[in-house]
């Protein structure tokens, strides 16, 4: 079933070069004529309901997607039918990248609450490439940086034990939101316990265990889906001794 798509109207649109996520989705240090170029980039806007699909594996790739309100989750299909989530992502995050390669998207992109992406044309992004100095340099940047981050997350959780590794994605989450400006230690978790324990390669009976103990150590304070954050050296000091370990 396709996503319920709605096209903001291109009068209310807010172009990149007003839109206080620039920084974060594509920062590209140009000047301002350039700039105003970069808004030809963006196509349309597209609301997706949450639990909907903004692409599914396998669909033709024709631009990436920053995430401009709301937050997704990517993941595969695998061979047993279980699904395997790949990673988070929120508000400045760029979606659609897996589909560079072989012009087919490799895996899903679904929507975890209501949300909002801005369509950037890849066509029209190498277009644009090639008249606006530093432009695909930094769009390079922007690929490398999340191949780096996701790359670093995968080889620290698979040397980590149950806690450690819902500590180090507690922690990961809380410098997301900082570097979007929202508390470091106050959040509400979007997926459920048992994408958590997907991503992170546990059982569901396990999150949950490595929560309560969080808890009850002092750790964190959970109110349904609201974490508080109640002593984040703690939490970094499990992180520092396995890195140490290794």
């Amino acid at each position: 079933m396709m996503a319920t798509v709605a096209v903001t109207p291109t009068g209310l649109k807010k172009v990149c070069s007003q839109c206080n996520l620039f920084e974060l989705c594509l920062p590209l240090g140009i000047g301002d004529s350039d700039m105003l170029r970069l808004d030809e980039l963006v196509a349309v806007q597209r609301r997706i309901k949450r639990q909907q699909p903004l692409y599914r594996s396998g669909d033709p790739f024709e631009a990436v997607y920053a995430v401009r309100t709301g937050s997704f989750k990517s993941d595969i299909l695998l061979e047993d039918g279980r699904e395997q989530v790949t990673g988070f992502h929120m508000t400045g995050d760029i979606l659609g990248l897996d589909g560079i390669s072989t012009g087919l998207h490799s895996c899903n992109a679904i929507a975890l609450e209501d949300s909002e992406v801005c369509v950037i044309s890849y066509t029209k992004l190498e277009e644009l490439a090639r008249v606006i100095e530093g432009l695909q340099h930094q769009f390079h940047k922007v690929m490398s940086s999340e191949i780096v981050s996701d790359r670093g997350m995968m080889m620290l959780l698979g040397s980590m034990h149950a806690n450690e590794r819902l500590a180090a994605f507690l922690l990961d989450l809380s410098q997301r939101f900082t570097a979007r400006g929202f508390s470091p230690t106050e959040f509400h978790l979007r997926m459920t316990r048992e994408e958590i324990g997907s991503y992170l390669g546990l059982k569901l009976e396990t999150v949950s265990r490595a929560f309560s103990h969080f808890q009850k150590e002092g750790l964190i304070s959970v109110q349904q889906k609201h974490i508080r954050i109640l002593d984040s050296g703690r939490l970094k000091k499990m992180i520092q001794h396995q890195a140490s370990v290794c």
